[in-house]
């Protein structure tokens, strides 16, 4: 009896895979197709060949490359990313993520030499370094769009000095406030929103590379070296927490959805502002649409889409915390699942940044109508005050006031317009000084505390936004001394 035949192993297809060693047959196409990123993690393409020369020249100090060696791969990678920021960097749909894209058509470009750049490496700590590299430029230019837009805002407030508003509580009237002071109040919550990308940005600066699958490298890297060659601010201290923590993406993503709300509550004032009900603002034709039916309509498309979009980030949060919730250590491929997210809410959160600093100086503002919303019965706080400041208790002039106002609304009459006798009727303590106190200048100047509405605090603030740079260069040169043509007040109606 013939002895059996020994099992020759199967020939390696041309599209092996670079772990494909192990294994008898080729992985199914629809697993090809549902398990590869390419598509998506080729936007990292420059990060991951910035993170390869560092890695390389760390191979060098190790002595596991030649000085030949490290110059071709070196030579090699800058000639892929120049094809990369060409555009004609050209993957493969046998390439499972941009990882393989790179090595591949370097090995292309240098050979077989282009094989020892994996050495020490993992794409698991690969994939870390290029998405902190990645997202940490992208934090810097999220970081530049708020700022632009609150020099947008700080210049709008600059030119709108002199109007005056209706501050609401429960979107009812309630006092009356400079407009300048209204738009500051954005700039204040975009300066804690700078404030948390900057937090943000200092954990995501953390060096993961050299911690190879989970357990770290097993040659002699210095980290610190490679560290600083990527401008990180330190190495990771623990390899399992290194290839599996997306922590700094769900910060990012809080930061950023933090953001986004406060984004959607500026544009839902655009689209309350912009409404015939209110009256306050007139868009830009350029930031707004008609109706394919009405041919009155403008509409304010662009802040209803800002506000829309708010969702996405929140979604991008929920769907990352979600992804991570469950994953024991150390790394687990649902990590691939955090970049489609994270790189959505980058993409609309720099969109709507940019649309509102560049609708925001365009806006013209009904003057007048702000004006006359701002008054009438809004001046009733001032009443209550001045009754306060001649002895009387708060509750016993809250209510004195309150039955002023009623008879107001029964007579149709707003406070303004009241004498001193009227007055004089509903307390002994109301007659002329009263009066005076009913006016918008004098309700405004007695919020002179710090924080508070009056002109005063507005120009201090404005002086000291100019100073720090985040204002138009003609603001920071009048909050220099240095003269300036006058700021463009915008079109008024």
């Amino acid at each position: 009896m013939p002895a059996p035949r020994k099992r020759q192993p199967k020939k390696r297809s041309t599209a092996a895979k670079a772990w494909g060693g192990r294994f008898r047959e080729p992985t199914d196409p629809v697993v090809e197709q549902f398990s590869n990123s390419l598509a998506i993690d080729l936007r990292m393409a420059a990060h991951d060949v910035r993170g390869s020369i560092a890695h390389v020249r760390a191979l060098e100090r190790a002595r596991l490359l030649s000085a030949r060696e490290t110059g071709t791969i070196e030579r090699g990678l800058r000639r892929v990313l120049r094809e990369i920021d060409g555009g004609t960097f050209r993957p493969r749909p046998s390439d499972e993520d941009v990882h393989m894209a790179v090595e591949r058509r370097l090995t292309e470009i240098v050979g077989a030499v282009g094989g020892k750049l994996h050495t020490g490496r993992s794409r698991n700590d690969q994939v870390a370094t290029d998405l902190r590299l990645w997202l940490r430029d992208q934090i810097d230019a999220t970081i530049a769009g708020v700022e632009r837009l609150v020099t947008a805002l700080v210049g709008r407030a600059q030119c709108d000095l002199d109007i005056v508003m209706p501050g609401y509580t429960h979107l009812q009237r309630a006092q009356p406030v400079l407009l300048s002071h209204h738009w500051l109040a954005y700039v204040e919550m975009l300066l804690r929103d700078r404030d948390r990308l900057r937090d943000c940005r200092a954990r995501t600066n953390i060096l993961p590379l050299g911690s190879g699958a989970l357990a770290g490298a097993g040659f002699n890297l210095d980290r610190r070296r490679v560290a600083r060659d990527l401008d990180f601010a330190a190495v990771s201290e623990n390899s399992l927490d290194a290839v599996s923590d997306r922590d700094f993406v769900v910060e990012f993503l809080g930061a950023g959805a933090i953001l986004a709300m406060h984004l959607s509550r500026l544009g839902e004032e655009i689209v309350l502002w912009s409404s015939s009900e209110f009256a306050f603002i007139e868009l830009p034709d350029a930031f707004a649409t008609g109706s394919s039916m009405m041919p009155q309509k403008k509409n304010p498309d662009v802040a209803e889409l800002v506000r829309g979009k708010t969702g996405r980030v929140y979604g991008a949060l929920v769907a990352v915390l979600t992804l991570l919730k469950g994953l024991p250590l150390s790394y687990n491929r649902d990590l691939q699942e955090d970049k489609p997210p994270l790189f959505d809410a980058v993409d609309t959160l720099l969109a709507s940044l940019t649309v509102f600093e560049r609708m925001l100086p365009r806006l013209g503002i009904a003057t007048a109508t702000m004006r006359a919303a701002a008054g009438g019965l809004a001046l009733a706080t001032e009443l209550a005050d001045h009754l306060v400041e001649r002895g009387l208790p708060f509750r016993q002039a809250h209510e004195v006031v309150g039955n002023v106002v009623r008879w107001c609304v029964d007579e149709k009459r707003e406070l303004e317009t009241l004498t001193a006798r009227e007055l004089a009727t509903f307390s002994p303590l109301l007659g002329a000084r009263a009066c005076r106190s009913l006016t918008l200048e004098s309700a405004l100047a007695r919020r002179r505390l710090v924080g508070g509405t009056a002109r005063s605090n507005v120009e201090r603030r404005l002086g000291e936004l100019a100073a720090d740079g985040l204002a138009p260069p003609e603001a920071r040169r009048r909050a220099t001394g240095r003269t300036a043509p006058a700021a463009h007040r915008g079109p008024r109606r």
